[in-house]
């Protein structure tokens, strides 16, 4: 009996026997971790906000690239040479030789 009793006036012991303690403690693991708005969820849903933020970054830049290129299309001799360039198109007498430089080192 001299255990318990000694256990019983331990500080330790009291705090984790403590009413508030006991029911408090699982509360907050419950809402950290098996809750629908748990800190995990956050946590995916914040990666997922990031994710989709630095996306719509990337296809802003796309669009102004974009725009200005058609821009630069207005003009009919840009339009053709981005035509010759891109599709490798031609005019009716004329011959197109693709040059291909090897870029691989030994």
């Amino acid at each position: 009996m001299g255990f318990f009793q000694n256990l019983k006036k331990n500080f330790f012991f009291k705090i984790i026997t403590n009413t508030f303690v006991m029911i408090l403690v699982p509360f907050i693991i419950w809402m950290l971790f098996f809750d629908e708005n748990s800190y995990l969820v956050h946590r995916k849903f914040n990666k997922e906000i990031n994710d989709l933020e630095s996306t719509i970054s990337f296809y802003k830049e796309k669009i102004k690239k974009d725009k200005e290129t058609i821009k630069k299309l207005q003009d009919s001799l840009e339009l053709e040479r981005f035509a010759r360039e891109k599709y490798l198109m031609k005019k009716e007498n004329e011959d197109i030789y693709i040059i291909e430089f090897d870029t691989i080192k030994d």
